[in-house]
């Protein structure tokens, strides 16, 4: 199980939409992930303490160790596939290096961890706490990392920065809309924050939700030719070191479950 990214190595196509935001007195982290609706009923949330780590709160799939949550540190994960062939047995299976995020104590700690270790196969692993985000663009040969710009961070399903050796099959054809879109509507929520003054983890869900370019939006939904739809929202406020989960789409108003992991 935790180990099938690398044994279908490039054939994921499922699509997600993450996205960092720091503001002068909050750091957000969220994500739509998107997957086969089938595979609705098998996600769990995970609650981990170990001796000598942080505590873990997660949402993941039964079976699956790392996923896409948050520490009792304010360390927060989340994780875009991208389709791109190629895999080095050596290095770290994409689903343990998400949990090698969560068991560390810093932005810092995780993305130094994950360089030293390298990562076997392509995906988006964006790392953050309440003062930095690192988009970590992972493939079999090297990582290459995004920085924040202006506090903000964004990514779907493809590579943005180059890859030499790399072909990005870019599975979904989507990724590069979506990526403007939320880019498009963090800067309409800044404009709002600049006359409100605050920002919530409701405003953050808010553009998870949206469903421009519909069926295949943030906010996904399924066609004729594909199963996959949002299957689950988080929004972690990682300076107070809590999430809210949302299974199903965001605007289903479908109930919120809280993570506050604790030590």
């Amino acid at each position: 199980m935790n180990v099938r990214t690398e044994i279908a190595f490039g054939l994921a196509r499922d699509g997600c939409t993450a996205v960092f935001w720091k503001t002068d007195t909050l750091s957000f982290l969220a994500q739509n992930w998107d997957w086969q609706e089938e595979q609705q009923g098998n996600l769990i949330n995970l609650n981990i303490n170990q001796e000598g780590k942080p505590a873990i709160s997660m949402i993941t799939e039964a079976g699956i160790i790392g996923k896409i949550g948050l520490n009792s540190k304010g360390v927060g994960v989340c994780l875009n596939a991208i389709r791109a062939q190629g895999v080095d047995f050596q290095k770290l299976p994409c689903h343990l290096a998400l949990r090698t995020c969560l068991e560390s104590i810093s932005t810092e700690e995780a993305v130094a961890a994950l360089e030293k270790s390298g990562v076997a196969s392509s995906s988006h692993i964006l790392v953050a706490d309440s003062e930095l985000a690192i988009g970590l663009e992972c493939s079999h040969i090297t990582i290459v990392e995004l920085t924040m710009e202006q506090g903000i961070l964004t990514h779907t399903n493809h590579y943005i920065k180059p890859h030499h050796g790399v072909e990005d099959l870019m599975a979904l054809k989507d990724s590069p809309t979506r990526l403007e879109r939320i880019d498009q509507l963090v800067r309409e929520q800044e404009r709002r924050l600049q006359e409100t003054g605050s920002l919530e983890l409701e405003d953050i869900r808010s553009l998870l939700k949206d469903e421009e370019n519909f069926p295949t939006a943030i906010c996904r939904s399924t066609t004729d030719n594909s199963s996959v739809a949002t299957l689950f929202t988080i929004v972690m406020d990682l300076t107070n070191r809590r999430a809210e989960v949302v299974t199903g789409k965001p605007s289903s108003g479908a109930a919120l479950l809280y993570f506050v992991p604790r030590d």
